[in-house]
């Protein structure tokens, strides 16, 4: 592989810094919010379900779980949820959009190997602005030579980006935490894919088969693709 790969894209949320503990965090104190309504874990099932359904409509991010978490009070209270509550709610996803930025370990040390070396771009999916402000917040931008900002993460959406980036799939490595996302796309276009797993994943990205393929490599921390290059 190493003779191969010009180009190296880093997923951002839970594979450079810390994402999904943070919106657990709120989503339990959602729940909380609700629970003379429903108990806990029956919110939490609501709320899942309204955020599916609404991804075609929102996409992803904390604007996107903000408004899912109004119309699931919305539904769970039978429209009787106050203003109060609906204020508290967004205030919660306020929260969630000045969280700081926790860079995971190891990221910043294989960013500065592999500069200079590869082409580094960041590859990620979410809402412009927030992304945008963690990127920002990290002080990561300096090895990047390129940002793209994602809608989703589907084999068209990498084609497109291989496209901008006039690189061929043979020459593009992805790195990230979701195998969802972030490795089967990329595979399906016959470009590499590592997956760097995460403690915590959303339930929507979690990928419970065993997968085989001669361009995927399973690693354990970040650091261990500096094996393979």
């Amino acid at each position: 592989m190493k003779n191969h790969i010009k180009v190296i894209a880093f997923d951002a949320d839970d594979t450079m810094w810390v994402n999904e503990p943070y919106f657990q965090e709120t989503e339990e104190k959602f729940c909380r919010l609700l629970e003379d309504f429903l108990p806990q874990h029956s919110v939490s099932q609501e709320l899942y379900k309204t955020q599916i359904k609404n991804l075609p409509l929102y996409g992803y991010g904390v604007k996107c779980f903000m408004l899912c978490m109004v119309e699931t009070a919305y539904t769970i209270s039978n429209g009787t949820a106050s203003m109060h509550l609906i204020k508290e709610i967004i205030g919660l996803g306020q929260e969630l959009l000045q969280k700081p930025v926790e860079l995971l370990e190891g990221v910043e040390e294989v960013l500065k190997a592999l500069k200079g070396k590869y082409r580094l771009v960041v590859a990620t999916k979410g809402d412009l602005l927030d992304q945008e402000r963690k990127l920002r917040k990290s002080g990561l931008q300096e090895y990047f030579h390129h940002i793209e900002i994602m809608s989703d993460k589907q084999t068209a959406d990498y084609r497109k980006l291989l496209k901008h980036l006039d690189c061929q799939p043979g020459n593009f490595l992805m790195l990230g935490n979701s195998i969802k996302s972030d490795v089967l796309p990329v595979l399906e276009l016959e470009g590499y894919a590592a997956h760097i797993p995460y403690h915590v994943t959303w339930l929507h990205e979690q990928y419970s088969h065993t997968l085989e393929h001669n361009n995927f490599m399973q690693l354990n921390t970040v650091a261990d693709i500096l094996e393979y290059l």
